[in-house]
């Protein structure tokens, strides 16, 4: 797959919620494939929102279609004194940054939606979908007052969520459920409550 790299002439490029971007050469990337980069980029979001609510995450192993188990212990849940919720991770440079609308489309494998949207559960799911850059070069920005990820990180709990296609089916993720740390503190709150995320 060949990357689009910034043109080295002309006037600095804007990338939105960045400053302009310095003209340089462009780095001489590692040989690993783009969607490999792609997953460890969007465990690092995950990481980085976890750090920030307070909670603890595992990796189950083996991997049995998902990806992450997220905790978090808090004296005022009334089920447990910490609770725990699955979270499956996707990626996708396929969607714009901003989607128009009130959702953006997604498909997944029937047999991963049907893991997803199994109902009821001891251990809720939900699904995470990154909207990244096409290319790399714009994934990330440093600087000494932040790190900047681009794009962003929704979710959305598929339980109950029909099968529709002959081998795959689309959902529709909320642009309004954005994944940062006061949303998994949401959810959190609301699993330990005894309710859903």
């Amino acid at each position: 797959m060949v990357l689009a790299q910034p043109d080295p002439g002309g006037p600095p490029a804007r990338a939105e919620g960045f400053g302009p971007v310095e003209r340089r050469n462009a780095p001489l990337r590692g040989s690993l494939a783009t969607t490999a980069c792609m997953e460890t980029l969007q465990v690092g979001y995950l990481h980085a929102v976890a750090a920030a609510a307070g909670c603890s995450l595992s990796q189950p192993f083996p991997d049995n279609g998902i990806d992450w188990h997220v905790s978090h212990g808090a004296a005022a849940h009334t089920v447990d004194d910490e609770v725990t919720i699955k979270v499956q991770l996707k990626c996708t440079y396929q969607i714009p940054p901003h989607p128009a609308g009130g959702a953006f489309s997604f498909t997944l494998d029937n047999a991963h939606l049907v893991k997803l949207a199994r109902t009821p559960v001891s251990v809720h799911k939900i699904l995470v979908v990154m909207i990244v850059p096409r290319s790399q070069d714009e994934w990330l920005s440093a600087g000494p007052g932040s790190l900047d990820l681009r794009h962003c990180c929704y979710w959305t709990n598929l339980a109950g969520h029909a099968v529709t296609g002959r081998y795959r089916t689309t959902v529709r993720i909320p642009t309004s459920r954005i994944f940062d740390d006061r949303a998994l503190c949401d959810i959190m709150a609301r699993v330990g409550a005894g309710g859903r995320p």
